[in-house]
């Protein structure tokens, strides 16, 4: 549609599309690339050799470590998860199913520290399970555990929410001529459904795990920020810098919008190639009926 066409209220003049368009463009410059680049000046203001010093130094090496083994945990539970679940409301009807969506959508309502405190609720010392916990020397909260259930808890919709709708436009017909070719469960899910949404399959894990490693109102609570025990990334950058230890909490903060950088890049990429898949499908085939197409994928 050329832009004699196009209906009367998008016909702006162009100095009205220039100013939307630098004020997009000054708003992300300023309140996204400027604290983007000062983190990085900050990280290497005194040079290589204390920000190298600052992310090998044991408690910054313990934080990583346990940063990448929470999303390592995180991520695998919440694909399963956001999979079945997925599957489940998109395919069936059952009782419960709404109830089933707004507990899905409960971490994206309850605020990351509320979350934390209802684990220290159940798990803590003084909490409904916390005599039972002493009483088998079972450590969850102010431990590992605990930091990994409250990362599970804040991310697990990321997958299911890019899933539900992706499934939902897509239909179910594929899986019923799928069937009634004579497939079984597991190969329509490895041979119809999974190649359907493996690109939003990746878009929700790539989110997932951004989120699994940035976390920190959640795990804050539940972790007693104990120095190479129980402090993840973000928590150890907040202490490094109430500690004043601006350049080492810079350095290890750099980290973090690295992990953003790549996130970024990677989100990008998945949904160019997401659009590719669209557009290939879209396009004219030369067989004769879906059957056709199914057929050879669940032989």
């Amino acid at each position: 549609m050329s832009f004699a066409d196009r209906p009367a209220h998008l016909t702006e003049p162009r100095w009205v599309r220039g100013i939307l368009l630098l004020l997009a463009l000054g708003f992300l410059a300023l309140f996204l690339l400027v604290p983007l680049a000062a983190v990085f000046v900050e990280a290497f203001r005194k040079g290589w050799q204390l920000y190298l010093a600052a992310i090998v130094e044991p408690d910054a090496l313990a934080a990583i470590r346990l940063t990448l083994l929470v999303a390592a945990i995180a991520l695998p539970v919440n694909l399963v998860f956001g999979v079945a679940a997925a599957w489940a409301i998109t395919k069936f009807q059952f009782r419960g199913k709404q109830f089933l969506i707004t507990l899905i959508d409960l971490p994206f309502s309850v605020s990351p520290v509320v979350a934390g405190l209802v684990f220290v609720l159940l798990f803590g010392a003084q909490g409904w399970f916390g005599g039972w916990l002493q009483e088998h020397d079972l450590k969850i909260v102010y431990a590992v555990p605990g930091i990994i259930l409250a990362s599970l808890f804040v991310t697990f919709p990321f997958v299911a929410r890019e899933l539900i709708p992706l499934m939902q436009a897509q239909g179910s017909e594929e899986e019923q001529a799928a069937l009634t070719l004579g497939a079984n469960g597991w190969q329509i899910f490895w041979r119809v459904t999974l190649p359907n949404i493996k690109w939003g399959l990746l878009y929700g894990a790539i989110l997932c795990n951004a989120r699994a490693m940035g976390e920190f109102g959640a795990v804050s609570v539940v972790s007693g920020q104990i120095r190479g025990l129980t402090n993840t990334m973000t928590l150890h950058v907040e202490i490094l810098y109430n500690e004043y230890q601006y350049s080492a909490a810079f350095a290890v903060a750099s980290l973090l919008a690295l992990l953003a950088l790549v996130t970024l890049v990677a989100k990008n990429v998945v949904e160019w190639r997401n659009a590719r898949y669209l557009t290939a499908a879209a396009l004219p085939v030369e067989y004769p009926g879906p059957a056709t197409a199914i057929k050879p994928a669940v032989a």
